[in-house]
């Protein structure tokens, strides 16, 4: 049985950071992307960043870009986000997610319908 399991959320001042882990077990997310997407109640799930399996090709949504980092250790099967400078508007449930080629012409990561597997969520919340 496959599962991602998040961890490393938590409620954070303004400016403040969080790393968030996502550790994945029952199989090996060899040659398939990675990605962590965000979600607040009553909207859609949104994109916030992407890693291929190598990590030579990263992509993050705008909102995001410059403050968080993503990345990978799979020997230890572990995704990563490095959150820095926290704004108010980065509270949500974020989400990891596997599986698939990582496209960056059509950015197919971009969209949940990419993935194939989902982690549970863990709040972040950013006081302001």
């Amino acid at each position: 049985q496959v599962q991602l399991v998040e961890s490393g959320g938590g409620l954070v001042q303004a400016g403040g950071s969080l790393r968030l882990s996502c550790v994945a077990s029952g199989r090996t997310f060899s040659n398939e992307k990675m990605g962590w997407f965000r979600q607040v109640p009553g909207k859609e799930r949104d994109f916030v960043a992407a890693i291929s399996w190598t990590g030579s090709s990263t992509d993050y949504a705008d909102s995001v870009k410059g403050r968080f980092t993503i990345s990978r250790d799979n020997a230890k099967n572990t995704l990563y986000l490095q959150m820095n400078s926290l704004k108010p508007e980065d509270t949500a449930v974020y989400y990891c997610a596997a599986g698939g080629p990582f496209k960056p012409l059509t950015r197919h990561y971009r969209y949940p319908a990419g993935y194939d597997y989902w982690g549970q969520g863990t709040q972040v919340t950013v006081s302001s």
